[in-house]
């Protein structure tokens, strides 16, 4: 800002505005009022709210709302803002009025002005850019188009590759064995390829359950205007607007059949982050698992040895840690924190509003974002660590648990001789099982090997 100022003014009186800045009175009020988080409205949404003001603009002209000359001067600056163009006139904290008016405002009277150096003619921020809308219809609009478009863009794609890395490499280690574990104390055998085939039906999962709540996010409140009623707003409005949006993004959305409820409630922002809570622990699950994998290099597990990245330690040379998994741990605990806000804020509806929405649309982008990231970490961990493969067969051989195989033809108590035995004397189960039976070595051998154990069954004897 040049440090000038000039005089606007709104309902309310004159209010001093630095005399370049785009936006008017209520914005700057706004400005003077929230001075709270120091956190501007995301991008995402305020793209968002643009395209909305976009599509009205051009709906509002063709059912002869608005003179084509200012409509479409809106709709071009609005264009202009939804592909990024003068995201510094948008500086509303987040923490402001709860229904969004001081942002809904801001984009009012910065597409006011801007259409007004395009069209030449007076364009009023109230009367032609926010003809037959609402705060309380349009913020709740742009914040499920901005999220639908967001899940779309970053984090489905993200999911997507992150589970097909899983699933090549779980099929290239399909037959590497090694010890399974519960209680983080060794169980039977499993692979590689089922360890890591399960972390992708995880993320497989998570696609699947935003796939479900797709259709719910797509319903707009757009059309509902004050209370749901859509006063002062065409009867086609709402569905048009809907229309349009669905055309310019490809995404289908279309109007809320019931907009008393779109703009009271927030169930499907609060189901969006559900589903963004359960994907952050998939996320959480894996990454400490691959720390434990990774963990020693000689003290710990040692299956896995990941990409070394960055030294580990400013007082321990040459100590690596398993830096992406961690990161992804954390990004996946704010992600949790997030969905808490959300809970809180979603059931802050009385009466015929809800009345957090910035905190809402603020926390769910921030959450698409984080996993999105998480993702793409989790990819490169998962692409980049080699098996240590000494590691993993020295304790597997070894493995007294082994001697599970062995309860359908000796009984459960004669087994847990075996491998109470095994362990205490620190030998191989299969030596300990032929001294402890009469069963033939070969026989042994085949009921105890521990890759055919990974595939499941109640083994024959003599088969």
């Amino acid at each position: 800002m040049s440090g000038a100022e000039r005089t606007e003014r709104d309902s309310m009186g004159e209010v001093t505005v630095p005399a370049d800045a785009l936006w008017g009175a209520q914005t700057q009020r706004a400005i003077d009022n929230f001075a709270i988080g120091g956190r501007p409205m995301p991008a995402a949404f305020l793209r968002a709210l643009a395209r909305v003001k976009a599509a009205a603009a051009r709906v509002n002209a063709e059912l002869g709302q608005l003179d084509g000359v200012r409509a479409e001067a809106i709709a071009e600056a609005a264009d202009a803002v939804a592909g990024g163009a003068h995201a510094e006139a948008f500086p509303v904290d987040v923490f402001q009025t709860g229904s969004g008016t001081s942002s809904n405002m801001n984009v009012n009277e910065v597409l006011a002005r801007l259409a007004e150096g395009i069209c030449g003619l007076e364009v009023s921020p109230n009367d032609h850019v926010n003809l037959g809308q609402s705060s309380n219809d349009v913020v709740p609009t742009a914040l499920h188009v901005a999220c639908a478009l967001e899940l779309r863009s970053r984090l489905l794609p993200a999911l997507a590759s992150l589970a097909a890395t899983l699933r090549r490499r779980a099929d290239a280690l399909a037959h590497v064995t090694k010890t399974g574990r519960t209680h983080l104390m060794d169980a039977m055998p499993v692979t590689f390829g089922q360890e890591l085939g399960a972390w992708a039906s995880q993320v497989e999962g998570a696609l699947e359950r935003f796939e479900a709540t797709a259709p719910r996010l797509r319903r707009l409140a757009i059309g509902g205007t004050a209370v749901g009623s859509g006063v002062n707003a065409h009867p086609e409005a709402g569905d048009r607007i809907a229309a349009a949006l669905a055309a310019a993004t490809g995404e289908p959305f279309c109007r809320d059949a019931d907009p008393f409820r779109a703009l009271a409630t927030q169930e499907t922002a609060a189901e969006v982050s559900g589903q963004l809570r359960g994907t952050a622990i998939a996320f959480t699950k894996i990454a400490n698992d691959l720390r434990w994998m990774n963990s020693g290099p000689l003290a710990g597990l040692g299956e896995i040895e990941l990409e070394a990245l960055q030294p580990g330690s400013s007082i321990m040379p040459g100590k690596v840690n398993p830096v992406l998994p961690e990161a992804v741990a954390m990004a996946a605990a704010r992600v949790i924190g997030l969905d808490a806000t959300v809970a809180v804020a979603a059931q802050s509806g009385n009466f015929q509003l809800n009345v957090m929405l910035p905190v809402i649309a603020d926390a769910l982008l921030e959450m698409i974002g984080l996993l999105a990231g998480a993702g793409e970490a989790l990819e490169r961990t998962v692409e980049g660590f080699r098996i240590r493969g000494e590691r993993v067969a020295a304790p597997l051989a070894r493995n007294p648990v082994l001697v599970t195989a062995l309860n359908p033809v000796l009984g459960y108590l004669k087994a847990a001789e075996i491998a109470k035995r095994a362990l205490a004397e620190d030998r191989p189960i299969l030596d300990v099982a032929e001294e402890m039976t009469a069963m033939p070595r070969e026989e042994l051998e085949r009921l105890l090997d521990p890759e055919r154990l990974t595939r499941g069954g109640i083994p024959e004897r003599g088969a």
